[in-house]
């Protein structure tokens, strides 16, 4: 079955959302629109854009020293540390300038740090970047893995949410769900009203893209 997706310009900047509207299983939840956000994570264009609108919502006085990269978000973590550290953001660790770390994962779906991201980590005011959030269980894995670590989480910045706030961490978003997608549903996959129906799914999504049947 072909997955047909449509735009919702950003009237704020040049950014669209492509989404995609059908019966879709992640691994944590069933979800009634695929959102797309494989160019604006790969694409310099748009993760530069998507980077300042991020950026632009944190005050020259938050202490950022490390950026937690979610969701294949290292293109657009990469341009904010830029964008952050052109606007005179404080940083206390000894080269004044933010750390771009990716988590490795192991089999049990933890973030694991090893000893030569530890420092990177330890003792560092972290922001934590996803790509989207609908559930928030990645996101409070980043959050757990932070605080594990003896990292302090600095804030929770997505481009796309359907959540106002993460584990008692304030979202900043581009994209929000409430907003554009009214009728957006993540349930478990027993509460999925399409499931109830009768509805087939359409495809799997996660992190790294769509896989239709």
């Amino acid at each position: 079955m072909a997955i047909t997706m449509m735009d919702y310009p950003n009237p704020k900047n040049s950014l669209k959302l492509r989404v995609a509207k059908g019966h879709f299983a992640t691994s944590h939840s069933h979800i009634n629109y695929y959102v797309d956000l494989t160019f604006t994570k790969h694409r310099l264009s748009e993760a530069k854009e998507a980077a300042r609108q991020l950026a632009s919502q944190y005050r020259p006085t938050t202490v950022i020293d490390s950026i937690l990269c979610l969701d294949g978000t290292e293109v657009v973590g990469a341009c904010m540390a830029s964008d952050l550290t052109k606007s005179g953001f404080r940083s206390i660790n000894i080269h004044n300038t933010i750390y771009v770390v990716t988590p490795e994962h192991t089999t049990g779906s933890q973030l694991l740090f090893r000893d030569n991201v530890k420092p990177m980590i330890t003792g560092k005011h972290v922001l934590i970047l996803a790509s989207s959030i609908t559930t928030g269980y990645t996101v409070q894995g980043g959050i757990e893995a932070v605080q594990y670590y003896g990292g302090n989480v600095a804030g929770v910045a997505s481009i796309f949410t359907m959540v106002d706030e993460c584990c008692g961490y304030k979202v900043q978003s581009i994209f929000n769900a409430k907003n554009i997608l009214d009728d957006y549903q993540s349930k478990p996959s027993h509460e999925c009203p399409l499931c109830k129906a009768g509805v087939k799914l359409d495809a799997l999504v996660n992190t790294y893209g769509i896989s239709s049947f």
